[in-house]
């Protein structure tokens, strides 16, 4: 005997109180720490840090032969500009002599301009040399776009590689999560971590990487150009970084937290429409269809205008850095005519720097629009990394145990157990099952016969106390042997989508065919497999609604059966049945527990005449235990239960 209390676990989610959209509209709990999220992300490319450092040197050797071009083009201008002027000059004279002649004519400031040009009086445009300076820029760019070409390919290869290990990670980290981590969210707003959030993670490092490189890059080259052609110029041009800067940082620091809403909807609303569809058929027979649009219409509503806002808001840097550009550039086009009349700057030099502070002007503009695409997937990477830093399953330890033959004799000692450490739940539990033994648990709802079984499968730890497995503690053994010793049957089916075969043949992956149908006759489930068109071919789908519920039920008692496990639970496994079906099922789980020991929870007391051991759970104890027969005889909880089932109801008429 065993001295229990139990109340309900905090939890919620399916299965748990509250259902499982209980925990959504919560306010974000933090905002995103753009820069550790950001460093996280970027340090997982390390493994092909020999990858990025030839990516880096690609991009430089691309952007630096890009740079190039303009400087060259201005002297391709000015072959042009000095053949036109000096085909208007006297021939025969020197420079200086038509210098001199225009000054004395009253054009000083023609004068000027003429001094300041390689002209040759009377000789037009050497187009020899205009042909081999177009040539020259030609292949600059040909071979720019080849480096460009092999950078971009280089990279897709590098991100890709990052987002799949991460992807990996993810998996692995989902297998190592506590049963209490999937209990208290919706499976849309994992599902959301796991698929939209990485995609979008894989989506802005692909988009952001090359253009953040290039544009950085493109940066520093065009700068350095323009110091070399006029450093006052170059000082006027710089007066929009400062500007620039802070108007990203105003408008960034806003759009952050908008992107972390956006997200965090998406989840959200994720959850809602996966809710609603997988259960379509309540929603329509409880009349809920307007509850439904009405909660997916607020969620909807909720997301359009996190996503407006973070898009808007970081729309806004582009026109305005535009706007900052185009000032510049009228800045430097009329003190650059100023000049070029002076003859201090030739024309080739102020197009060339024309083209410098477009291309000054647009790799920052480019650098801020990205950054609202980049702080899009940090948050998602945030949210990515919120997961794979979640408490993990206690450490896995690994015994000799693997190499004796199980019997099945099952024994809690003094076993404690809550879900909320500030909540008891179980105290003190003590039951021996042994080997062979059909133990039966009964009693009503939320009187703890599930977190039973989810002790022995050791989906929760249990606070204090020994639950042994042929006198092995299961905390000793690994949970992959555990479990593999353990065959179950729940009340919710689950198949995949598959064949038949394939769905009995996942309890034991290296059956053979004639294992396959055996387990299949024995469980009953060869006799409605032939009247299928394809028979163990055929091929349902992920919800099994090709094949009945009682169907569905044979067809996860066989796969149990296949397992062969020397301990079997079954858990409410006829509650959704009708009573031929049931009979059935009945006659398959008195096959499957021949030679085993079994943990059978059943409402259905009939189900269970038969056990060796039943358990009768109330308000979190065990308050009493015995036969049909010995309980029956002892007139107390089982005996009131038993005639609650089998006896008319009285009805209270008002």
């Amino acid at each position: 005997m065993s001295t229990t209390t139990e109340k309900r676990p905090a939890p919620t989610g399916p299965g748990r109180p509250g259902g499982p959209m209980a925990g959504m509209g919560k306010p974000v709990e933090k905002a995103l720490n753009f820069t550790v999220s950001a460093k996280r992300l970027f340090a997982r490319m390390r493994p092909d840090a020999m990858g990025i450092y030839a990516v880096i040197a690609l991009s430089i050797i691309s952007v630096g032969l890009t740079v190039i071009g303009p400087k060259i083009l201005g002297t391709a201008t000015n072959i042009i500009f000095d053949g036109l002027v000096g085909k208007q000059l006297p021939a025969g004279f020197t420079k200086a002599q038509a210098v001199q002649q225009i000054r004395e004519s009253g054009n000083g400031t023609f004068a000027d301009l003429v001094s300041g040009l390689a002209v040759v009086p009377g000789t037009g445009i050497d187009f020899t040399a205009l042909g081999w300076v177009l040539l020259l820029v030609l292949g600059l760019f040909i071979a720019s776009s080849v480096f460009s070409l092999i950078q971009g390919f280089m990279l897709t290869r590098i991100v890709q590689r990052t987002v799949f290990s991460l992807r990996s990670d993810v998996e692995t980290k989902l297998n190592r999560l506590p049963l209490k981590y999937f209990d208290g969210r919706t499976r849309g707003e994992v599902l959301s971590r796991v698929t939209n959030d990485i995609d979008n993670v894989s989506q802005s490092l692909q988009q952001t990487m090359s253009q953040l490189l290039t544009s950085a890059f493109t940066v520093l080259g065009v700068l350095i150009m323009m110091f070399i052609i006029s450093p006052l110029l170059a000082i006027i041009g710089l007066v929009t970084i400062p500007l620039s800067a802070l108007i990203t940082a105003i408008i960034g620091k806003r759009s952050q937290k908008l992107f972390v809403a956006q997200w965090k909807s998406t989840g959200e609303l994720n959850g809602q429409i996966e809710e609603s569809f997988t259960g379509h058929s309540l929603v329509k027979v409880f009349g809920r269809q307007l509850e439904s649009e009405a909660t997916f219409k607020t969620k909807n509503d909720e997301l359009y205008a996190a996503s407006f806002g973070a898009q808007f808001v970081s729309g806004i840097i582009m026109p305005a850095l535009m706007f900052i550009g185009n000032i510049n550039y009228v800045l430097i086009a009329v003190i650059g005519g100023l000049r070029v009349a002076s003859g201090s700057m030739s024309i080739g030099d102020v197009q060339a720097f024309i083209q410098y502070s477009r291309q000054f002007t647009q790799p920052l503009s480019q650098l801020a629009s990205m950054a609202n695409v980049l702080q899009s997937g940090v948050a998602s990477a945030e949210r990515v990394f919120e997961l794979l830093d979640e408490p993990e399953l206690s450490p896995e330890q690994t015994t000799l145990a693997s190499k004796r033959p199980t019997h099945g004799r099952v024994e809690f000692a003094d076993v404690d157990f809550s879900y909320n450490p500030e909540t008891p739940l179980i105290e003190g539990l003590s039951l021996v099952a042994t080997p062979g033994q059909t133990v039966a648990i009964v009693g009503p709802t939320g009187a703890g016969k599930t977190t039973l079984v989810n002790l022995i499968m050791r989906f929760y730890e249990i606070d204090a106390g020994r639950i042994t497995l042929d006198g092995i503690d299961t905390q000793s053994m690994s949970r992959h042997e555990l479990r593999s010793k353990i065959g179950m049957v729940l009340q919710d089916t689950w198949l995949f989508g598959g064949t038949i075969r394939e769905n009995i043949a996942y309890g034991n992956l290296d059956a053979t065919e004639e294992d396959i149908q055996a387990a299949a006759k024995a469980t009953f489930v060869d006799r409605f497999v032939h009247s299928l068109p394809d028979g163990y071919d055929t091929v349902l789908d992920d919800e099994g609604t090709n094949v009945s519920a009682g169907e569905k039920q044979l067809l996860t008692i066989a796969r149990a059966f296949l397992a062969n496990p020397s301990l079997l639970i079954l858990d409410e496994a006829t509650s959704s049945v009708d009573t031929r079906t049931e009979v059935m099922v009945q006659r398959a789980m008195a096959a499957l527990r021949s030679d085993r020991t079994s943990f059978v929870i059943a409402h259905r007391l009939s189900t269970i005449r038969d056990a060796d051991l039943i358990l009768v759970m109330d308000a979190g104890k065990i308050v009493e235990q015995g036969t049909h027969t010995e309980l029956l005889a002892a007139g107390g909880a089982y005996f009131a239960l038993y005639n609650s089932q089998f006896s008319d109801p009285e009805v209270e008429v008002s």
